[in-house]
């Protein structure tokens, strides 16, 4: 019963991640999705963020670019999650992405802690379904240069507002999104640390997701 009940953890949080710091441009609902800015695919690149939410809850999260394949002729990139909580520890998701694709990514895996990760689907409702990311550019309107000082440090940045009322605010320095800051429905994400050389910190050969495993595990914890 352990192992299901594990198991089913995991698969709850793969549902419920994403809708963490959703308003701080994180994505809404059961897809995993970028902060808004302008991405440049480096492999080992990446940022650890801060993410406030509007109750004053924090969350840290870190996104980095671990590897690089090629999916029907074209490039794809593994972009890989992290956080922490301090009920289950360390959780690990990275995707297979397509810059500038629309549909689903190639392949979708978790890892929570050092349990084994798992592949799930990435398709319907527990797929992802959007961009890879927003360019905030792409009908965004620019403010301006700004001064902004966060965790990370001070950082010459280009203000924008997004379609939807959010701010954000982009550097050159930073790697991946050059997102330095964002503000959106009462919710902030704030850059800690630009990141080099990241690796991929999911190990071991994942298992096929099993949705009558997850509520086994649900029912018999």
């Amino acid at each position: 019963m352990r192992q299901r009940s594990k198991f089913a953890a995991v698969c709850a949080w793969g549902l419920t991640i994403m809708a963490a710091g959703a308003s701080a441009q994180m994505g809404m609902g059961m897809r995993p999705s970028m902060p808004s800015g302008i991405f440049t695919p480096t492999v080992g690149a990446g940022a650890a963020y801060e993410v406030t939410s509007s109750d004053g809850k924090t969350q840290p999260i870190e996104f980095a670019l671990v590897g690089k394949e090629s999916v029907n002729g074209k490039d794809g990139y593994w972009m890989e999650w992290t956080t922490s909580t301090g009920r289950t520890g360390q959780m690990i998701m990275k995707t297979l992405i397509i810059p500038g694709a629309t549909d689903a990514p190639a392949r979708m895996i978790m890892q929570m802690g050092s349990g084994q990760p798992i592949e799930m689907p990435t398709q319907g409702r527990m797929g992802a379904q959007a961009k890879p990311n927003t360019d905030i550019r792409e009908g965004g309107q620019d403010l301006g240069k700004e001064s902004v000082t966060v965790p990370a440090g001070t950082f010459s940045c280009e203000h924008y507002r997004s379609k939807d009322g959010g701010d954000v605010w982009i550097s050159s320095q930073v790697p991946l999104f050059g997102m330095v800051k964002s503000v959106n429905n009462g919710s902030t994400m704030v850059l800690t640390k630009a990141i080099t050389g990241a690796k991929d910190k999911i190990t071991g050969t994942p298992m096929p997701f099993n949705p009558q495993m997850m509520m086994q595990g649900v029912q018999n914890p």
